[in-house]
């Protein structure tokens, strides 16, 4: 057979769109789609033709049947959104890749009603007038901070622009060299507070900061004092730091405002659960902190926001300050949120419902049993791999608590017939996207992370690549 008979063998666009099941694919997708998809298929076929060697070419076949299967998923593939669910299998909890804190389904019908739906967004129900979006939100977190007031604003490097901008605009704003971190994507604290329009007062070392360094970056421009929480790493050995009390003492600073960046804010005193204290937003602002910053999507486990709180005085100018409205959040976020932080009346409620908190204080016993399941259902497969239950160690992420190490249990699969970067990649881009981690040459499916749900979906996608 000649090259030229084998791209004779190439099917035309006519008769695939005659083929049964493309027509039932006419149903529910595109049809502009669908003919992208076929030319795309052809097109890889004569290209492989192209590619072939003459004395191979007599092996070359177009097996129909495999021909409308690449069709089929290729149209999918198109259709489909780029953003996917997927199985967090890592053990990290608050992964920054994928998607950070899961919401709990309690949200989920208040999250559908607002979205599907009109709501009084900016509208009093009481009066019959224009009402503000914030407000749905200021009764709860005052209620359960202490705070004179709140403003919530798309994340929380927006809360800090605005709060900076708002306050030292135009003045100095001191703080400490060893405070000056780095988040997520490059993004740095010092860069976002030069955008807010303050100039930036550094003081003190990398590793030690004394009350004097603060007095000594004190001047008649001074219009804040900086406080940022390294929830993303420590700086272990000799050190030393300036806490709230001690700059609150301060003959210098009795009329500066002192703002505190929590990065990931935390409600509840997790150290009772057996983890390393974090302070808490009720801390900060029993300490005298006037304004305080964090995350709405990191330990908090709600939607991604930054929730800015504290005195009335400050909050009031920000929410008159043209920058809110270019940062301000929608019905969706607020409506997560709220629902969120209803959970947080009662901690037990919270613990258990909220899936952050919940997996980051599960017990050993019950990550043991979890994944005793597991381990069980795969098992039953008799796939050809070795396959154990195993301690490890599971990572909160999502730029907190960094030296926390939690205790879990995994399932490891290690495969006989082939590699297990290949077992990674087919499940990473199976219909359920799992993502696990490779470690020792095994692949490791961390229960921590995972709800016993989707178990029946791992073992669905181990049975596919196996057999």
């Amino acid at each position: 057979m000649k090259k030229r008979e084998a791209f004779a063998k190439l099917p035309s666009v006519d008769s695939i769109l005659s083929n049964n099941n493309i027509k039932n694919l006419l149903d529910n997708y595109p049809r502009e789609l669908i003919l992208e998809s076929i030319r795309d298929v052809i097109e890889s076929k004569r290209q492989e033709i192209i590619r072939i060697k003459e004395d191979e070419i007599e092996t070359f076949d177009i097996e129909e049947d495999i021909l409308i299967d690449d069709i089929i998923q290729s149209t999918k593939n198109k259709f489909q959104l780029s953003i996917q669910k997927v199985i967090n299998a890592t053990g990290i909890v608050i992964h920054t890749n994928l998607g950070r804190s899961k919401l709990s389904p309690n949200v989920q019908s208040e999250l559908i009603d607002i979205a599907f739906g009109y709501s009084n967004l900016e509208y009093n129900l009481e009066n019959g007038k224009r009402g503000s979006r914030y407000d749905h939100l200021v009764q709860i977190i005052k209620r359960l901070t202490g705070a004179e007031d709140a403003l919530i604003v798309n994340n929380n490097a927006a809360a800090v622009l605005l709060v900076l901008n708002t306050i030292a605009k135009d003045g100095e704003v001191i703080v400490s060299r060893g405070e000056l971190v780095e988040v997520g994507g490059s993004f740095r604290i010092s860069s976002i507070m030069e955008l807010g329009s303050g100039k930036l007062v550094e003081v003190g070392s990398t590793n030690k900061t004394h009350i004097e360094d603060y007095k000594s970056g004190f001047s008649e421009e001074t219009k804040a004092i900086m406080k940022v929480h390294t929830s993303n790493y420590r700086i272990l050995g000799f050190t030393e730091s300036v806490g709230i009390e001690e700059l609150k003492q301060q003959e210098e600073f009795k009329n500066i405002p002192i703002i505190e960046d929590l990065g990931s804010g935390v409600f509840v005193d997790l150290s009772k659960y057996g983890l390393t204290y974090e302070p808490t937003v009720i801390d900060s602002l029993k300490k005298g902190v006037d304004i305080v910053t964090f995350s709405g999507d990191k330990m908090l486990g709600g939607p991604q926001a930054g929730i800015i709180v504290g005195k009335k005085e400050y909050i009031e100018k920000m929410k008159k300050n043209q920058l809110t409205r270019a940062l301000r959040v929608d019905k969706m976020k607020i409506a997560a949120l709220e629902a969120t932080l209803r959970m947080y009346l009662d901690e037990e409620e919270a613990i258990r419902n909220i899936p952050t908190l919940k997996m980051i204080t599960c017990s050993l016993k019950e990550l043991d049993k979890k994944a005793g399941i597991l381990l069980n259902k795969i098992k039953e497969l008799n796939i050809d791999a070795d396959i154990q239950k195993e301690k490890n160690v599971s990572q909160v992420g999502g730029g907190s608590m960094p030296l926390e190490k939690l205790d879990t249990y995994t399932v490891t699969i290690k495969p006989n017939k082939f590699s297990v970067s290949y077992l990674e990649k087919r499940l990473r881009k199976s219909d359920a996207h799992i993502i696990g981690r490779i470690n020792e040459d095994k692949y490791i499916l961390d229960v921590r992370t995972i709800e016993e749900n989707e178990f029946d979906l791992i073992v669905k996608e181990l049975k596919i690549i196996f057999n």
